[in-house]
């Protein structure tokens, strides 16, 4: 999908060429992109008036969904490394209030302690070096309100349908699958409670998680 020529600076892999990616997504989706996402929205628990961090936000497909889901009272910051990424996304929300853009990294957020109620992020921790996996979640944590919600998405290969296994073998989705086989154990180690997985088909598995006691 090509490299960012500017990233911010960071071990993870950065994307450019935001165009190409929106394209080659819609039809690596097969017309479920939106469900897929709108799946993630569900199990979060995504509430008119929350705010929301969206980490590697990418083109800002998942990000200005969420900030429907917010209502205009509610308000969503996506982050990416990449700064053709969040150029392209800031230009797609148009003038959305309530869905902001800014380049920044998923090991080192910008942000205070406890500040947003959610956050998500999906298929961004397979682009992390294995050693900042577990950082990354903690900073997750951080910026998250006592009580507040993760839910991070990566990528599964479907159990059923030859078709779909095929299309994830020439695309070299299983590939991507297999860097981050279990994502419960890492947001365990990042201090985070009530674990639980689920899948939002048919590319995507999940992680949601709650932040309990103190910032630390």
């Amino acid at each position: 999908m090509g490299h960012s020529s500017h990233p911010a600076t960071t071990r993870g892999h950065t994307l450019g060429a935001p165009r190409l990616y929106d394209a080659f997504t819609n039809v690596f989706f097969l017309g479920r992109r939106r469900a897929t996402f709108q799946a993630l929205i569900a199990a979060a628990g995504v509430q008119p008036g929350q705010r929301v961090l969206d980490v590697g936000c990418g083109t800002g497909y998942f990000a200005r969904l969420l900030a429907r889901a917010v209502d205009p009272e509610g308000l969503v910051v996506g982050i990416d490394p990449s700064p053709e990424m969040i150029a392209y996304a800031g230009r797609k929300a148009g003038r959305a209030s309530n869905c902001q853009f800014q380049v920044g990294t998923a090991e080192s957020l910008d942000f205070p302690a406890e500040h947003f109620d959610i956050v998500m992020s999906s298929l961004v921790l397979h682009h992390l070096p294995e050693d900042l996996r577990v950082p990354t979640l903690r900073e997750m944590r951080r910026v998250l309100r006592p009580g507040g919600t993760l839910l991070v998405a990566e990528a599964q290969v479907p159990r059923h349908g030859l078709g779909w296994r095929l299309l994830a073998r020439i695309h070299r989705y299983d590939r991507m699958a297999r860097m981050v086989p279990h994502l419960a154990p890492l947001a365990a180690q990042a201090g985070f409670a009530e674990i639980r997985t689920g899948e939002a088909p048919p590319w995507l598995r999940y992680v949601h998680a709650l932040k309990t006691g103190s910032t630390s």
